[in-house]
C-alpha cells in the first residue's frame, strides 16, 4: 500500500510535481490528488529529505505555494539525530521554513525544548515562543527537576547556540533566578564560548569562596580560560592558555592572587608553561616552567603539594641509530632547609649516542656528554661549587647463542672524562679520569609447557671488571644509588657519571614467570652481587654497602578481572630489610583502586629519615546515580596522617552534583595544614565537554 500511493503520486502530478519531488520524497498508505496541484496524504506518512524524517497522520502539499500542511501527531527526527515532535504544521517541503503549532524538540536525545510555536528559518534557526527546556524527565502533573522558562529561545544549528530571551531558571517550579539574556551551548557543541560550572569553594586559609570559568575559543587553535576565584580572604584570577600548532602544542597555566595571607600586600601567583614543538629535521624543542612567588603558594591554593619546582628547555633528536639532546634546567626550592644558591639551581645537560653495527658483529656505541652545575652566591666547598664535566664513551657488545639454548653477552666499555671546578675547597681546579669496563653475561633461559601452563626459569649472572685511572672528583649526580631490577646487571649501579667503581663483581639473578589458562600471571625473581671491594660512595640504604649486597627480591602476579599485586624489597643476610614496597591495584569499568605501602630504613649520608608511609586511592561506581572517589596517606614514621580526600558524586539524567572533602597535614613551617571543601551542580544538557547519558526514571502513576 505505501508503495502503490507513492507510485499513483508520481504518475499522477508529474510533472507538475517533479521540483517538490526532488526536494522530499512522500510516502503514504492513501493518496488523494485534487485539481492537479494539490497533494492529500494519509495513513502511516513518511516524507524524507537528506536524512531528515517527518511522520505525520496527515499532509497536504498545494503546489502554487509549494507548502505542506501537516496534522500531528508529528514527529520529525533530524539527520544528525535531533527530534522535533508538533501538533501541527504548515511547512516548506525541505522542512526548513515553516510553523510548528503545540511543538516539543529534542536535542541529542537529551535536552528537551517544549513550545507553543515554533518558528523554522533557513534550515538552520528554530525559534520557540512561550518555551520551556529541561533535561530532566517530565511527569504528568509534576514539576521537573529543573527547567528553564523563557519567553523567547532561538536555536541556531550551525552556531550549536541556544539564546534565551526573559528567561527564568526555576527548581521543581520555583524560581530562583531571572535572567533577561543568556546564551547556553546546545548539547552537540563540544567547544562554546561562555561560562563553565560555577564552583563553590570553602578553605581553611582562604574562607568561603566562588570559582566562575568562562571559556573563550578564540580559534580552532587556540583557546582560553578564565577563573576569576573570589573568597573572604582572597581575589584571585586564573587563567590558561592553549595552543595547537601543526608541528607541537603550548599550555600556559598562571593565577595571580591578592590575599590577606601573607604579612606583606605584594601580589602572589605561580606559572606553569609546557610546550612540545617540531621545529623541523627530526628535531623537538620541549619545554616545562615551573615558578612560584612564594614558598607557601601552591599549597595555600591546593595547586600542587611539589617541594620543589623545575624548569627544563631541552632540544632532542632520535632516529634508529642515533640520539641527541640539549637541556638547561633552572630548579626553585620550596624547602625550609634548603636554600636556592646551593641545590645548585642552574644545571645545563648536553649528549649524543650514536650505534654502528660493524662486519665483525656486535653493536658498537660512541657517546659524548657535556654537564655543568652552577652555583650562586659568597659560599664555597660544597655549597657553593661550580663544576663542568666532558665526557666521551665508546662501548662493543655481541650476543653469542650456544647450541644448548646458553645465551653469551660480551660487552667492552671505556669511558673517559675530565672536570672543571670553581669555588671548590678540596679538590683541584681540574680533574681527569679514565674507566675501563669488561663485562661478560650468560643466560640460560629454561622453558616448560603442559599447554595449559607455561613456566620459564631464567639464571643469569653477569661478571664485571672496572679500574678508574686518574682523579677522585666530588659526586653530585650519584649520591643516591639504590639496587633494582633495572641496573642489576649493568656495568655500574650508580645512576650519573662523577661516582665509578673499582672492583670485580659477580650479579647473580634468577627470574621464574609461570602464565596460566585461568588467567593467572605470576613472576618471581632474586638477584645480589659479590664485589670484591667495597665502595663508601655507596649509602648505607642503597643495598651495596658491603662487598656482598643486600638480596634483591622482586614479586609480581596478575590475576583476572583487574586484580596486580606486586612487591619488592632488599633483604640482609640476617633477614632485615632496608627497603620494602607492596603495591595493589584493582581496575574494572566500575571499580579502580590502588593501594601501596613503603618503607625505606634512615640513611644519614643523604640526610633522610625512616621512611613508612601507606597510601589508597580508587574510585568506585556504587550504583547508575552514586559515585565516590577518595584518596589517603599516612606516614606510620611520624605517627601522622599526609593527606586525605573524598570525592562523592551524584548523577541523574539531568543534573550531575559532586562534593569533595580535602585536608593536607603539612609539616612544613611554611605551610599550614588546611581543609579544602568543593561543591559544583552540572545542568546536563549544556556540557560543552559532553557527559554520559543516564536512563530517565520511570514516572510513576
Amino acid at each position: 500500500m505505501r508503495f502503490f500511493g507513492t507510485l499513483v503520486a508520481a504518475l499522477a502530478l508529474a510533472p507538475q510535481i517533479v521540483a517538490a519531488q526532488m526536494a522530499a520524497t512522500l510516502v503514504a498508505d492513501t493518496v488523494d490528488i485534487v485539481e492537479r496541484n494539490r497533494l492529500i496524504a494519509t495513513g502511516n506518512i513518511e516524507v524524507l529529505y537528506e536524512g531528515n524524517r517527518l511522520q505525520a497522520s496527515r499532509i497536504t502539499y498545494d503546489k502554487p505555494s509549494d507548502r505542506l500542511l501537516i496534522e500531528g501527531p508529528i514527529l520529525i527526527t533530524g539527520a544528525d539525530g535531533e527530534i522535533l515532535t508538533a501538533d501541527q504544521a504548515d511547512i516548506d517541503p525541505k522542512l526548513e521554513n515553516g510553523v510548528l503549532l503545540g511543538a516539543r524538540l529534542v536535542l541529542d536525545q537529551q535536552l528537551q525544548l517544549a513550545a507553543n510555536q515554533i518558528d523554522r528559518a533557513d534550515g538552520r534557526y528554530s525559534q520557540l515562543y512561550k518555551a520551556a527546556v529541561t533535561s530532566c524527565q517530565v511527569c504528568s502533573g509534576e514539576a521537573p527537576l529543573w527547567e528553564i522558562r523563557a519567553e523567547k529561545v532561538l536555536h541556531d544549528e550551525d552556531a550549536q547556540q541556544l539564546y534565551f530571551t526573559n528567561a527564568s531558571f526555576r527548581i521543581k517550579g520555583l524560581p530562583i533566578l531571572y535572567l533577561p539574556y543568556m546564551r547556553l551551548p546546545d548539547p552537540t557543541n563540544t567547544r562554546a564560548t561562555g561560562l563553565l560550572i560555577p564552583q563553590i569553594v570553602t578553605n581553611d586559609s582562604l574562607g568561603f569562596g566562588l570559582k566562575v570559568p568562562y571559556y573563550i575559543a578564540l580559534a580552532d587553535d587556540r583557546d582560553l580560560l578564565l577563573t576569576p576565584f573570589l573568597a573572604t580572604e582572597t581575589a584571585t584570577l586564573g587563567l590558561r592558555y592553549r595552543q595547537a600548532f601543526a608541528a607541537g602544542d603550548v599550555t600556559i597555566t598562571t593565577s595571580v592572587s591578592e590575599d590577606s595571607l601573607n604579612d606583606d600586600s605584594d601580589l602572589r601567583g605561580y606559572l606553569y608553561a609546557t610546550g612540545d614543538i617540531d621545529v623541523g629535521g627530526g628535531v623537538k624543542l620541549q619545554f616545562d616552567i615551573q615558578t612560584a612567588s612564594d614558598s607557601s603558594y601552591l599549597s595555600d591554593y591546593s595547586i600542587s603539594d611539589t617541594d620543589r619546582l623545575s624548569s627544563i628547555l631541552a632540544l632532542t633528536k632520535v632516529t634508529d641509530d642515533f640520539a641527541a639532546s640539549a637541556s638547561l634546567s633552572y630548579y626553585q626550592t620550596l624547602r625550609d632547609d634548603e636554600e636556592n644558591a646551593s641545590l645548585p639551581p642552574l644545571v645545563g645537560e648536553s649528549a649524543f649516542v650514536r650505534r654502528y653495527y660493524p662486519a665483525i658483529g656486535g653493536t658498537v656505541t660512541l657517546g659524548g656528554s657535556v654537564d655543568t652545575l652552577l652555583r650562586y652566591g659568597e659560599a664555597i666547598g660544597d655549597a657553593g661549587r661550580d663544576m663542568t664535566r666532558t665526557g666521551v664513551t665508546a662501548s662493543w657488545s655481541k650476543d653469542w647463542l650456544s647450541s644448548t639454548g646458553v645465551l653469551l653477552t660480551t660487552t667492552g666499555a671505556l669511558e673517559a672524562d675530565v672536570w672543571q671546578l670553581n669555588d671548590a675547597v678540596d679538590y683541584d681546579p681540574t680533574l681527569a679520569r679514565l674507566v675501563p669496563y669488561v663485562q661478560a653475561e650468560l643466560r640460560y633461559p629454561l622453558v616448560r609447557s603442559n599447554g595449559k601452563t607455561r613456566h620459564v626459569l631464567e639464571p643469569v649472572a653477569a661478571l664485571t671488571y672496572s679500574h678508574p685511572v686518574g682523579d677522585l672528583p666530588p659526586n653530585e649526580d650519584s649520591a643516591r644509588p639504590e639496587l633494582d631490577e633495572g641496573n642489576l646487571l649493568s656495568l655500574t649501579q650508580f645512576s650519573g657519571q662523577d661516582a665509578a667503581e673499582a672492583s670485580t663483581k659477580l650479579a647473580l639473578g634468577l627470574t621464574w614467570t609461570r602464565s596460566g589458562s585461568e588467567g593467572v600471571t605470576s613472576q618471581l625473581g632474586f638477584g645480589r652481587i659479590l664485589r670484591s671491594d667495597t665502595n663508601r660512595a655507596f649509602t648505607l640504604t642503597s643495598g651495596q654497602r658491603n662487598a656482598a649486597s643486600d638480596w634483591l627480591v622482586a614479586a609480581q602476579i596478575a590475576l583476572p578481572r583487574g586484580l596486580t599485586f606486586d612487591a619488592r624489597g632488599l633483604l640482609q643476610d640476617d633477614g632485615t630489610t632496608t627497603l620494602a614496597t607492596a603495591r595493589v591495584f584493582w581496575n574494572r569499568p566500575d571499580v579502580q583502586l590502588a593501594g601501596g605501602y613503603i618503607w625505606q630504613a634512615a640513611d644519614n649520608n643523604i640526610d633522610r629519615p625512616v621512611v613508612s608511609e601507606y597510601s589508597l586511592e580508587g574510585a568506585v561506581d556504587v550504583s547508575d546515580t552514586w559515585n565516590l572517589g577518595f584518596d589517603a596517606r599516612y606516614d606510620v614514621a611520624r605517627d601522622s596522617p599526609v593527606s586525605a580526600g573524598i570525592d562523592l558524586g551524584w548523577s541523574n539524567e539531568c543534573v550531575t552534583v559532586s562534593l569533595s572533602v580535602s585536608r593536607s597535614y603539612a609539616s612544613s613551617t611554611t605551610v599550614e595544614p588546611t581543609t579544602d571543601y568543593g561543591l559544583s551542580v552540572e545542568l546536563q544538557g549544556f556540557s560543552a565537554n559532553g557527559m554520559p547519558q543516564v536512563t530517565p526514571a520511570t514516572c510513576q502513576n
